[in-house]
């Protein structure tokens, strides 16, 4: 079983989040009732929904992770699966997700446009000066 699966698994069965179908069409999601929480891309990224809100808020803390990918303008990080350390932050970040969009609405945050696997940057580390 690889990381990923074994993370879409684990929040398969987390009663606020249902499987489904990507939006970007590429491999398997997880939903709450206020869309999209997760895309699983491959067996090791994984595109996870943020607010605009907890991107900014969070940003000094994951700045120096090698496991994530912030992109500039996206309410999508991307983290790397490489060790069961990545997997339980991945669903840390589930729940912050979860509670950000339940509980911390922001009124400037656009419609989500896209995750970032659409976007076709490599995995690297981002310039979070700009975010």
């Amino acid at each position: 079983m690889t990381l990923a699966s074994r993370a879409l698994a684990q929040l398969a069965i987390w009663p606020d989040l249902s499987q489904t179908i990507p939006s970007c069409g590429l491999g398997q999601a997880v939903s709450s009732a206020q869309g999209e929480i997760a895309h699983f891309h491959s067996e090791r990224d994984v595109d996870l929904r943020l607010t605009a809100r907890a991107v900014r808020r969070f940003a000094n803390d994951l700045k120096d992770s090698g496991a994530i990918r912030i992109v500039p303008g996206s309410q999508w990080v991307t983290l790397r699966l490489d060790a069961a350390s990545d997997v339980d932050l991945l669903l840390t970040l589930v729940s912050v997700a979860l509670q950000a969009q339940q509980s911390w609405p922001d009124p400037t945050d656009r419609p989500p446009i896209g995750c970032n696997d659409q976007r076709g940057a490599g995995f690297v580390k981002a310039d979070l000066g700009r975010i």
